[in-house]
């Protein structure tokens, strides 16, 4: 179950943290698709890691972005004084989603629980029907507008004018770029899990898969016409992760005997149109917290941008480097410009390490936080977006101490 998956991810933060379970003092877990057992999935993740009973936790939820939402929604507890030290993280189970029955049938199920007598029972059994037994499988389409993210994003393509052939081309770099780092053994915050019966064992078998240009465009679009360039490779996949990272205050972690890897310096969500900006949360969020944090693009060393879809990301870059979007949109004088891509998702990304839902806001930040270090950088930006048309910014500074797995 999730709360199980999400157990390893805090056992192995404790382990390399070397941080006591009692100096922990609250716990967030973001998550996606709620498992009806567990709904508060972080305190369950807590009690079954060992930590005390006396350890608060919550759960919160806020689609692709959950994880990042535990994190600030950590800091706001730290930076009120309410606590030192916060555990937070995500975790998603896509391997067992939960399905229910159908809402008649949950009625009539409802009802026969009450019913006083067998006569009852079989009165209310004389109505069923073979329709009562299909079931309601998690939605994969936006509530407000009944659209997958798929066709979104085919149509978010077509209309900045992302070609196939780009899309391809990003995602063979995204793949690339995953395998070098992970052959140059720069993915230490990554453990890959393979399920074998019930028992879990570490395993190489993850989802970076680097092809040719020529293999990728032999593939069929996942959403057909009018627009379908979506395909199963230039599209984040579907995984099963979970994530921890520990935030403290600079002050608590020297006292522990810590050695911090960054500060986040400045953040911020936005939230647009969920029908035809569905996925262009970092496109608006990346130029307020950079405001916000009084710098410019070329203030950046490293970009950390969730890649739901190739198009995704290259309609972002477009949006932003396009006088008439950033003054129709974004009220802004000019457009934004384009980020240096020399610096952007050098790791690989959602595209290639794959995308649980609610973990990949700590992978995004995790990854910066390491990145600095490796590249020697100073500042990096984390940005994603989010089902509801909405996304998240992030502002991340190397700490002096910082030094890489």
């Amino acid at each position: 179950m999730p709360h199980e998956l999400a157990r390893h991810s805090l056992v192995s933060l404790l382990k390399k943290t070397g941080v006591d379970k009692e100096v922990i003092e609250y716990i967030v877990y973001g998550t996606v698709i709620q498992e009806v057992k567990t709904s508060n999935i972080g305190r369950e993740a807590a009690l079954s890691a060992g930590f005390s009973n006396h350890t608060p936790a919550h759960t919160v939820t806020m689609a692709c972005i959950s994880s990042n939402q535990a994190m600030t929604t950590g800091i706001g507890l730290i930076a009120t004084g309410t606590y030192d030290v916060v555990v937070a993280g995500g975790v998603e189970f896509m391997s067992d989603v939960p399905i229910r029955h159908s809402r008649k049938m949950r009625s009539l199920m409802l009802k026969a629980n009450k019913a006083k007598t067998p006569m009852a029972k079989l009165s209310l059994l004389s109505t069923l029907r073979p329709g009562h037994l299909i079931p309601e499988l998690p939605a994969v389409a936006e509530f407000s507008s009944g659209e997958t993210m798929g066709h979104s994003a085919d149509r978010l393509s077509a209309a900045f004018n992302v070609s196939r052939k780009e899309q391809d081309d990003y995602a063979l770099r995204s793949h690339t770029m995953a395998k070098t780092a992970q052959q140059k053994g720069y993915l230490t915050d990554l453990v890959p899990f393979k399920v074998s019966g019930v028992d879990k064992v570490v395993s190489e078998d993850n989802g970076i898969r680097v092809s040719t240009p020529e293999s990728l465009a032999k593939l069929r679009p996942a959403f057909v016409k009018p627009h379908g360039t979506i395909t199963a490779a230039n599209a984040s996949f579907l995984t099963d992760g979970a994530s921890a990272c520990l935030i403290t205050t600079e002050a608590k972690a020297k006292e522990l005997g810590l050695k911090p890897k960054a500060y986040l310096r400045d953040f911020l969500y936005v939230s647009q149109d969920p029908v035809d900006q569905l996925l262009l949360g970092p496109a608006y969020g990346i130029p307020k917290v950079l405001k916000k944090a009084n710098l410019k693009l070329n203030d950046i060393d490293t970009w950390e941008i969730h890649e739901a879809f190739a198009g995704q990301i290259i309609a972002n870059l477009k949006a932003m480097d396009s006088d008439w979007f950033c003054k129709t949109y974004m009220g802004l004088s000019e457009k934004v410009g384009t980020p240096d891509l020399a610096k952007w998702n050098n790791w690989g990304g959602s595209l290639s390490i794959g995308h649980p839902f609610a973990a990949t806001g700590v992978r995004l930040c995790m990854h910066t936080a390491n990145r600095l270090v490796r590249e020697n950088g100073q500042i990096g930006l984390v940005a994603a977006c989010a089902a509801g048309g909405q996304g998240v910014a992030m502002i991340l500074e190397r700490h002096p101490d910082a030094t890489a797995d």
